[in-house]
């Protein structure tokens, strides 16, 4: 199963069977998942066999090994190695059947041993082209390989075998670099594989260390990574500190620090230190195997381009065939052209119409962009979402984990009158510390001073807290609750108007008689937040925030990040409800979100991007798009991505069917020979198939987007050292 076009074949010949569920198709890996009724699978592989291919069960059914099995067969019946001598012998014999024809006495003899030569070329290249072939034309399907089948029997037949050895063997050998060129599109992400090592260090129950299969490692195992060593399975550190650098999951290749209780990924590199990790994913269940099963599955999927190629080339095969005839028919009726030149001309015209370039232009470069994607820590669905994502015109975001970093951080401290700023600090920290509330988290660990003990400490909810420092009550409350207390002055009511307006909650320290301190708590919007609205502008994206929060902290944090329209108080009806408006408002419009809380949106929007997503099942299954790293950029990416994607794949059938057009003119008016026709079409392929593949060169990602991004990756350090 070599491409599209034989994909197609193998789908029709599956259609008429009752039972059949679905069909999964691997073309890198040249397997087919069937799922069907028990009493489907012999008429299965019996249909598979008549249509002209050979199936056979892997060992272990989606086994890594079977596929790789698969491969290496295919591989060596292709010449991908020690086969490659056939194609060459082939050759030269094609190069003596001509050398004989141009050379050798015109005898009975010589004429004979030439045809001999020539068939035998004719055997080495194309005997699997002329199996497929034939079996094409007793099932009145005219693919490639029926086509090239009927050419080079025709031109043998009228006389033209050197041309007839040398047709097949070039196309053998077209075929063959065309296929290791698609191959290295379609294994592009598959070098991901190789990144999770085979064997973990383990601590087993008498406390040694021992070299594990990762196979065979069992949840809660703890294994060791020591400095320069790939993690080989998913888990949380337990013990250690280091640098990790995690680009082959989330494409940001500046290493994030890593501490007790952060979550490490199957196929990162740990750069410094050695940590201890407790497992928490099985090999087959990994966040980079999902990454890699969910590329397979996207590969599988045919984009609407891909779909308008495969239906015109169902019209176009027969059409030319039709042309052929007619070329052969009416030439010597109509011109002064003897039989066996029309007859040429016509094998010629089947040579030059192969849709092979066509057929190819599309798959290839689908599955350039995904793997590009894939490397820049983009998880796109299928070549659908692919190529839908440059109509975009709006995106909504939510707010908190998406623009923001979605945990609070003290931005303000501040002591209100005479009081002493370090000792009202200490106490305003002793008390935050004592609480669990996210704002008093987010207190204390910006406040960052020694602790000081508190006496009958008490939570008064929705409130704040009280308790006894050194014999004195403190209160480390919320706005509403100080005002009760008759404690806010019109100038502090003032002060604290302004940080409201900001969007920031306010935490106040208080004694019986006063207040003490101001706290403000915000959730600060992310360094690459500005810059990815400015990106989703520039491609003529409108931006509009969605989110739970009040109106006021929507509309300052939207101002910050750049966003003219911003819609706060919505639960997630209203979200649905909003993308529905932005729908009928803009045309084509996508969510960002977390892929959890915002799936009713998500499901709606013509795309959903899940953001931040590594190591979450929930978000991978939400979304059309996953953005494994919680980078806005990204989305932008993927925009552009999609426009660049689609001009290329029109690209290609313009330059296939172009090509073709010139020396189809050629062919019937011009001087056209066969071995033009077999260049034309190789050339056309391979083409078509290098202009696909200039989408992986682009996997680094944009120039525009390479520093904010890279200080956003050196504050994402800082965090997590500090």
């Amino acid at each position: 199963m070599d491409c599209a076009v034989e994909e197609s074949e193998i789908r029709q010949a599956l259609e008429p069977i009752a039972g059949i569920r679905s069909l999964g198709f691997q073309l890198g890996a040249r397997t087919l998942r069937i799922d069907a009724a028990p009493k489907a699978y012999p008429l299965a592989l019996a249909a598979i066999r008549k249509a002209g291919f050979d199936p056979k069960p892997l060992p272990e059914a989606g086994s890594q090994q079977g596929a790789e099995g698969a491969e290496e067969a295919h591989d060596d019946e292709h010449g991908f190695s020690g086969g490659v001598w056939r194609m060459v012998l082939a050759l030269v014999f094609a190069i003596g059947a001509e050398v004989l024809s141009y050379l050798a006495p015109e005898t009975m003899a010589w004429k004979i041993g030439g045809m001999a030569v020539a068939g035998l070329a004719i055997g080495l290249a194309g005997l699997d082209t002329y199996k497929k072939g034939m079996s094409a034309l007793l099932r009145g399907k005219l693919n490639i390989n029926a086509l090239m089948a009927v050419a080079v029997t025709g031109a043998f037949l009228i006389g033209q075998w050197p041309e007839a050895a040398m047709v097949m063997a070039l196309y053998a050998i077209a075929e063959l670099i065309e296929a290791k060129a698609v191959d290295r599109a379609r294994n592009a992400i598959k070098g991901l594989l190789d990144m999770a090592p085979a064997q973990a260090l383990t601590l087993t129950s008498d406390g040694s260390w021992v070299e594990t299969p990762v196979a065979s490692v069992a949840l809660e195992t703890t294994v060791r990574i020591k400095p320069g060593e790939r993690v080989p399975l998913d888990g949380v550190v337990i013990k250690g500190n280091s640098a990790v650098n995690q680009a082959p999951i989330t494409g940001e290749s500046i290493p994030i620090d890593k501490g007790t209780g952060d979550q490490l990924f199957a196929g990162t590199i740990n750069e410094t230190g050695e940590l201890d990790m407790r497992v928490t994913a099985g090999a087959n269940d990994t966040t980079l195997a999902r990454i890699i099963h969910a590329v397979e599955e996207a590969q599988g999927t045919r984009a609407p381009t891909q779909r308008f190629v495969d239906r015109f080339a169902a019209i176009y095969t027969p059409a030319v065939f039709a042309i052929a005839i007619a070329v052969a028919a009416l030439l010597p009726v109509l011109t002064s052209f003897t039989w066996m030149e029309a007859l040429y001309k016509a094998l010629v015209l089947l040579v030059i119409a192969c849709p092979c370039a066509l057929v190819i232009s599309t798959p290839v470069t689908v599955v350039s962009g995904l793997s590009a994607a894939a490397r820049r820590g983009i998880l796109i669905k299928g070549g659908t979402y692919l190529e839908d994502a440059r109509l975009l015109k709006a995106v909504a975001l939510d707010k908190t984990g998406t623009i923001t970093e979605g945990k609070p951080k003290l931005v303000v401290r501040r002591v209100w009158g005479d009081a002493d700023e370090a000792s009202t600090m200490q106490r305003a920290a002793a008390l935050a510390a004592r609480s669990d509330h996210p704002v008093s988290k987010a207190i204390a660990l910006g406040l960052a001073v020694e602790a000081i003990e508190v006496d009958s400490f008490k939570a008064l909810p929705g409130r704040g807290v009280e308790g006894l420092i050194n014999g004195q009550r403190l209160i480390l409350g919320n706005h509403r609750f100080i005002h009760e207390l008759g404690f806010c002055g019109p100038e502090l009511e003032a002060e604290l108007a302004i940080h409201e307006q900001q969007g920031r909650s306010i935490t106040l320290l208080a004694d019986d008689k006063r207040v003490l301190a101001l706290l403000a708590v915000a959730d600060t919007i992310k360094e690459t937040s500005k810059q990815a609205i400015i990106d989703l502008k520039a491609l003529g994206v409108t931006a509009v925030m969605l989110t739970g929060d009040n109106a006021a902290t929507a509309k300052a944090i939207a101002g910050l990040a750049g966003i003219d329209d911003a819609r706060g108080d919505l639960l997630p009806e209203a979200k649905l409800e909003a993308i529905k408006e932005m729908q009928q408002r803009y045309g084509a419009t996508g969510m960002t979100g977390d892929g959890i809380n915002d799936a009713p949106a998500l499901a709606q929007a013509d795309i959903g991007f899940a953001m931040g997503a590594a190591g979450t099942d929930t978000a991978m299954e939400a979304a059309d798009v996953v953005i494994m790293n919680d980078n806005l950029l990204r989305v932008a990416e993927t925009v552009s991505l999609s426009k660049r994607t689609h001009a290329i794949l029109w690209q290609n059938i313009s330059l296939a069917l172009g090509i073709k057009s010139i020396f189809l003119v050629m062919a019937v008016f011009g001087t056209a020979t066969m071995w033009m026709a077999v260049f034309a079409d190789m050339g056309a392929s391979l083409l078509v198939v290098g202009n696909g593949l200039r989408l992986l060169r682009g996997a680094k990602g944009s120039e525009a987007t390479a520093k904010p991004e890279a200080d956003h990756k050196h504050g994402h350090a800082r965090d997590h050292a500090h």
